[in-house]
C-alpha cells in the first residue's frame, strides 16, 4: 500500500517514525498475529484483574480478546494526522487507545476494553470480592493490589469517582481486618499516557498512590509517598500484584 503523507500536525514526526507506523496500521490492515506478536512490549498489561499478557505465545492466544473487529478498524483505518507524538512517553494514536515507542515502533499499551474484557474482568472482579475482608466488599471496581516492601495495599474505585485505600503488613492477607483505611481518595490524570496519581487525605497525613504507566526504563509500576504537614515520612516503590 503507497505511504501516507506527513501532514502538517505531525511536521516534527521524523521520517522512520512514519514508516513505524505505517507498518503498524499495514499489519492491523492484514490482521498479521504473528508479525504483531513481534512487535508487542510484554507484559501487555490489560485493566485489573484481567492478568497481563505475559509473551508472544500467549498473545496470539488472546489477541481477539483485545482486538475486536473495532479496535482493529480503528488501527487499520487510521491516518497519520491521528497520530501525535508526546515527548518521551512515545506515539499515540488519537487520545491514547494505543501508545508505542518512538524509537522503534514497539507497541506499549493498548487503552482499550474490548466487549470480552468486559464481561471477563466483571466474574473475576464478582470472584475477588468472595475473599476480601467483609467491610471491604462494596465497591464500584477494583484498582490496584499493591506489594511495597512493607505493605499489601488495595485501592479500590467507590462510588462518586472517589477510591478508597486499604492497607495491611507485607504478611498478612486481604481476608484480615486492615490496619488501615482510608476514603475520598481523588484520582489525578498526567497526560494522555495514563500515568496518575490518587491522592488520600486524613488530617496532617496525604497518601499518594503513584502509577507508573508511560514511563522511563526501569520505573517502578507503583510509588507510595506518605506526607505529614507537607513534608514526605516515607516513600516506597511498589509492584503490581498480577494474579
Amino acid at each position: 500500500m503507497p505511504k501516507q503523507e506527513k501532514s502538517e500536525d505531525n511536521e516534527k514526526l521524523e521520517d522512520y517514525k512514519i514508516d513505524s507506523i505505517n507498518n503498524v496500521i499495514t499489519l492491523f490492515k492484514a490482521k498479521n498475529i504473528e508479525k504483531i506478536s513481534s512487535i508487542i512490549n510484554f507484559p501487555l498489561y490489560r485493566a485489573y484483574p484481567i492478568p497481563p499478557i505475559k509473551n508472544q505465545k500467549e498473545f496470539k492466544k488472546r489477541f481477539s480478546e483485545v482486538f475486536d473487529q473495532v479496535l482493529i478498524d480503528k488501527i487499520a483505518n487510521s491516518e497519520i494526522k491521528q497520530w501525535s507524538e508526546v515527548g518521551w512517553r512515545g506515539i499515540m494514536l488519537d487520545n491514547g487507545v494505543l501508545w508505542m515507542a518512538n524509537s522503534d515502533g514497539i507497541i506499549t499499551a493498548i487503552n482499550y476494553q474490548s466487549d470480552f474484557e468486559k464481561k471477563l474482568r466483571k466474574d473475576l472482579i464478582d470472584r475477588e470480592k468472595e475473599y476480601l475482608y467483609n467491610s471491604l466488599k462494596t465497591f464500584e471496581s477494583p484498582t490496584y493490589k499493591i506489594k511495597t516492601t512493607n505493605y499489601l495495599i488495595r485501592i479500590d474505585k467507590v462510588t462518586n469517582h472517589k477510591y478508597r485505600y486499604a492497607s495491611w503488613k507485607i504478611s498478612e492477607k486481604e481476608t484480615s481486618k486492615p490496619d488501615i483505611v482510608l476514603n475520598d481518595g481523588e484520582l489525578e490524570f498526567d497526560g494522555n499516557g495514563g500515568n496518575h496519581s490518587i491522592t488520600f487525605v486524613q488530617g496532617k497525613y496525604t497518601y499518594i498512590i503513584y502509577r507508573n504507566i508511560i514511563v522511563e526504563e526501569n520505573s517502578p509500576d507503583i510509588t507510595l509517598e506518605i506526607e505529614k504537614a507537607g513534608k514526605i515520612i516515607l516513600s516506597e516503590d511498589g509492584t503490581l500484584i498480577l494474579e
